[in-house]
């Protein structure tokens, strides 16, 4: 048992889980200063883990998903972990307070929590400020979205919703060092649905596609709709050369594994992270693997990542790149290079010369 989950963690549990949350990324932005001396500590450079993926070198594949630092303060010490890249997010080209609290929960007994968060962030411009000056040594991907305006809000129209995504491309693009378009929030009543039109999917990419985006550019999708959304997405970008890949949101329904009585967990407003979303984003990661051009596209795979096996169970069914949020809450920072080393075990386990050849060899 690591001091953080014999100590820190009872602690940071006392707290409710918002706040807690909070005081992590003010923990993470007062270490700045020694965040070069952090990943000097925890950073593990092996070759046999490095990947080049559109043209950004990663030095290891796994990263850390968007929706822990949302406005890009802690990025620094959080990239010091020794992560192999960082996102932050989701980023919206207004300001936003995101949905009333409480809107963070735990669910100990899954190891999991349940998010409700809808958005809060400071908005592209101030983000933009706040990193114009910040060079970390992985690559940073952000994390956009339309601003949620609240259920007060007017309704925005189609062309109003694509503009918000492509003017916040354009403002963060000088900073980012890759794009992820979240195309479907699981904890956001507005536009949640919008993109499984396939009309408003090609709509934005035609749109963003007249920025010439400089920077890869991955679309974050729902996990829900099985095949027949999968076959879409990739019908939808066909005609869209600077799409690089695909993610997997959270969906936004509670998954059928949960072992935490309903009881505790039905007036929990939110889409569930960490182990029990794992099975639905395997299924989709291979689905996807499947049916993808694998010489253009690659998947970053999320969702249960506890353990280097977890990590490379995702790898071995076609995720190419993995990222962990709820690990980081339950495990605290030491997760991080665990699951690093581990994957360097499981591909001399299996007497493999990179983790690139591990991707996909279980999608068959």
């Amino acid at each position: 048992m690591s001091f953080y989950t014999s100590t820190i963690l009872p602690l940071a549990f006392r707290l409710d889980a918002e706040r807690a949350h909070h005081l992590a990324i003010g923990a993470g932005a007062m270490m700045r200063p020694f965040a070069r001396a952090l990943y000097r500590l925890n950073a593990i450079e092996d070759p046999r883990l490095e990947t080049v993926i559109a043209g950004l070198r990663f030095p290891t594949p796994l990263g850390l998903a968007a929706g822990f630092d949302k406005s890009g303060t802690a990025i620094e010490t959080l990239a010091g972990l020794g992560f192999g890249f960082v996102e932050i997010g989701s980023v919206s080209i207004d300001p936003s307070s995101g949905n009333p609290r409480p809107r963070l929960f735990r669910l100990p007994e899954d190891r999991a929590i349940v998010v409700h968060y809808g958005l809060p962030n400071d908005g592209a411009r101030q983000i933009v400020q706040r990193l114009s000056n910040i060079h970390l040594p992985v690559p940073l991907g952000i994390n956009l979205v339309k601003t949620n305006r609240g259920p007060g809000a007017c309704p925005e129209t189609a062309g109003q919703i694509i503009t918000e995504y492509v003017e916040a491309a354009r403002i963060v693009s000088p900073v980012a060092d890759y794009l992820m378009l979240n195309l479907s929030c699981p904890n956001t009543e507005d536009g949640r649905d919008f993109f499984s039109d396939s009309g408003h999917l090609r709509a934005v990419l035609t749109a963003l596609g007249e920025l010439h985006p400089r920077v890869p550019v991955f679309i974050k999708v729902s996990p829900l709709g099985g095949i027949a959304t999968i076959e879409r997405v990739l019908d939808a970008t066909e005609d869209y050369p600077y799409v690089s890949g695909f993610m997997f949101n959270l969906p936004s329904v509670k998954p059928d594994s949960l072992r935490t009585p309903a009881f505790v967990w039905r007036a929990m407003p939110g889409a569930v992270s960490g182990p029990p979303a794992a099975a639905l984003a395997d299924s989709c990661i291979r689905e996807t693997y499947r049916r993808m051009d694998r010489q253009r596209y690659v998947i970053i795979g999320a969702g249960g990542i506890s353990t280097g096996e977890d990590a490379y169970a995702k790898i071995r069914l076609g995720a190419s790149l993995v990222q962990l949020l709820t690990a980081l809450i339950y495990e605290g920072p030491g997760v991080v290079r665990r699951i690093t080393q581990d994957l360097v075990r499981l591909i001399e386990r299996d007497g493999l010369s990179h983790i690139s050849d591990a991707v996909g060899v279980d999608a068959a």
